[in-house]
């Protein structure tokens, strides 16, 4: 089928007929072509130890109809100790391009079970690869680094947005070739413990003004956003509040910001890109499982106590993100403060 409009929170299927798998996912503009990219979750169904089935890229013309264009950055299932093994916990690839080396530079977020994170930074000529590591086991800054954003500036300058894990978020800035952290970074936003700790940071530059909009930390359940602004790259940033207008469910829409994309030839379009991880439990109270985060990084839930702990947040159910959808809408600015409104469905032409 073809689509005319955007409708967040229903299934999108590519051109030939299959569910996109393109989540904590970007949009790149290249030559007239939109590229959207992210983790390829068609095998990860919570029964198995298929984390992701490396990283899928689709192409478009009109930002509706996507065609696949297979896996920029495949899986290496033939050998355990990658960090793109299919068990791997990788998530929220994010590219940009470098002018000056001519390179499209990926970072990938690998999570792993003894609870540190960390980056795998590869190259490619092309935004659709192939692509070669240039460093596995990354630890920017030595810390344990979570979801982050890459932001290109005008000046060609890169930075670098992440989540400490589990504590507050960071602003460092990247060296001149994109791959690694010069050192220099800004801290924001702490907090003690999740559900509280901001997580999927998503940057945007608007007439001069940085926005951040970001996550609660509660797994794969959503939680409420919250925008914050700045006069400069590192802040010091102002916190909004929640953007997601009318949401009294406080789970921003059932969906996790994973981007922010502006159109180009747009006056003034930004889509908020997100994902409805679990499309099958909106009906979860999110007071309910914020509680439950907050005794477990509270301490009030000991370790060898994890596994009793009856509190259904970790069955296979949990776990099966191979039918999340996309909550894509458009952002609204009124002064300083950013909106997101929900719409049943539309359509890009009705931006100027």
């Amino acid at each position: 089928m073809a689509y005319n409009s955007i409708r967040p929170g229903q299934v999108w299927l590519d051109t030939n007929g299959n569910r996109i798998h393109a989540h904590g996912g970007s949009v790149m503009y290249i030559d007239g072509t939109y590229y959207w990219y992210g983790e390829n979750k068609e095998k990860t169904t919570g029964d198995n130890d298929i984390w992701h089935w490396g990283v899928r890229c689709y192409a478009s013309k009109d930002l509706y109809n996507w065609e696949d264009q297979g896996l920029i950055i495949p899986p290496e299932p033939d050998n355990p100790d990658s960090s793109l093994h299919p068990s791997s916990q990788m998530d929220r690839p994010h590219i940009i391009y470098n002018k000056d080396t001519k390179k499209y530079v990926a970072w990938l977020k690998i999570m792993h079970r003894d609870g540190t994170q960390t980056e795998t930074v590869m190259t490619a000529d092309h935004i659709l690869g192939p692509y070669t590591k240039v460093r596995e086991g990354l630890k920017p800054l030595n810390m344990s680094a979570g979801d982050f954003d890459l932001v290109v500036a005008p000046d060609g300058k890169a930075y670098y947005y992440f989540e400490r894990v589990h504590s507050e978020t960071i602003c460092a800035d990247l060296t001149p070739d994109y791959t690694d952290v010069t050192g220099y970074y800004s801290t924001h936003f702490p907090h003690t413990q999740p559900p509280f700790v901001r997580e999927a940071t998503a940057h945007c530059l608007r007439k001069g003004k940085h926005y951040l909009i970001t996550s609660g930390t509660t797994g794969y359940l959503p939680n409420p956003s919250e925008a914050a602004v700045a006069d400069t790259w590192h802040g010091p940033f102002t916190v909004l509040g929640n953007p997601h207008v009318g949401d009294e469910s406080n789970t921003s829409f059932h969906s996790q910001i994973s981007s922010i994309f502006k159109v180009p030839g747009k006056k003034d379009l930004y889509i908020a890109c997100a994902d409805r991880w679990l499309p099958k439990h909106m009906d979860r109270e999110y007071e309910e499982y914020a509680a439950i985060f907050e005794k477990i990084f509270g301490g009030e839930v000991k370790p060898e106590e994890m596994g009793d702990r009856n509190d259904d947040l970790d069955d296979s159910e949990m776990r099966n993100t191979s039918i999340a959808d996309y909550v894509w809408l458009p952002i609204r600015f009124e002064d300083d403060m950013v909106y997101i409104d929900w719409k049943d469905e539309w359509r890009i032409e009705d931006y100027e």
